[in-house]
Parts: C-alpha cells; structure tokens; sequence
C-alpha cells in the first residue's frame, strides 16, 4: 500500500537529522521538493523550578521524508545541511512502511502533534507528560467521561487523586490483570 500524495504515488524514508538542526534540515529538504514529516509532542519540562510547556519531536533526531517522483535525487539528502545521513541498509535506502506513515498522519493533527488515543485502564502505570505534575509516576484508578483518568499518585509519602486528560499521561505498563488476561 502506498501513500497517495497529490495524485503521485509516493514512499517514505527515514533521515538522521544533526544535533539541534530539525528546522534547518526541514526548510532545507522542502527547498529541494522533498515532502517532510515530523511527528511532535507536547511535553512539560521543569526547569529552575519552573513548569515550561515544550513541543518535542516524538523521533528525536529524525526526519520522515518522500519525494513526489519516481526516482529521487537520494545522494542530494546526505549533502543537505542539517542532515547527518539517510539511514540505509547495504547503500539503498531503507523505505519506512506505508502503514506506519499512515497511522502516525492519522494520530497527528494538522500541526504534526501526535494525540494518542491509548489502551488506559485501572491498575495501567502511567507517567505524567504535561501540567504541574510532568514527571509523576502513577496509578490510573478509574476512567472518567470526557477523556479524563484519575491518578494516584505518590504526593509526598501519600497516595494523592488526581484528575488529567488522558492525553497528558503516558501509559508505562499494563495492570497485572491486563498482563494476565493477555497470556
């Protein structure tokens, strides 16, 4: 199955991108027509104490990239400033999975921010990703309507509720009855 792109039939590859160069690979490799693909994140990151919202690429330190023709200049992508290499396998470049394209564009919004829409369930561990208890460990207690969990966590020494949307927590493990229902 191939990804339909204006018309053109397309495949997707996967491109190393320098320390701190995203931007720079990115504008580079859209100038020479190749389409790009970067799936994000939101994250929350404390610094001096300091809650700050981050958006973050979710492959950090690599580009998706297809190029609308049959034959694609690929020697003109390692020369590309901001890119560290295409990732090949025996000098061909190693084509990504239709599906996986497919299902990261489907989990992604226009602005290339992935929303997860994840297997939660009480007893499920789950860490934290956005808001004033980024980082957190917890224990998700019960599903709630509207796309809320309530949390537990440890708050101090004490087991504390709380109540998140389920997109600002990242499911760690399954519960034990999960893993057991599973076998």
């Amino acid at each position: 199955m191939l990804i339909i792109n204006g018309g053109s039939m397309s495949h997707w590859f996967l491109a190393q991108v320098k320390p701190n160069a995203d931007a720079i690979a990115r504008r580079n490799l859209e100038r020479q027509r190749f389409e790009v693909f970067q799936p994000r994140e939101r994250r929350t990151q404390i610094r001096a104490g300091r809650f700050i919202p981050k958006i973050r690429p979710f492959f950090p330190g690599y580009l998706f990239l297809s190029y609308p023709e049959a034959h694609a200049p690929w020697s003109l992508v390692n020369s590309t400033y901001g890119i560290a290499r295409l990732v090949s396998f025996a000098g061909k470049p190693a084509q990504v999975p239709a599906s996986v394209i497919s299902e990261l564009k489907a989990a992604c919004g226009a602005d290339e921010i992935v929303e997860l829409d994840q297997p939660l369930e009480p007893g499920a561990r789950v860490e934290v990703a956005n808001g004033s208890f980024a980082t957190f460990i917890g224990e998700v207690e019960r599903l709630a309507p509207d796309h809320r969990v309530h949390v537990l966590l440890d708050f101090m020494g004490k087991q504390t509720r709380v109540t998140l949307r389920s997109v600002d927590v990242r499911l760690i493990e399954a519960s034990c009855s999960a893993k057991v229902a599973a076998r």
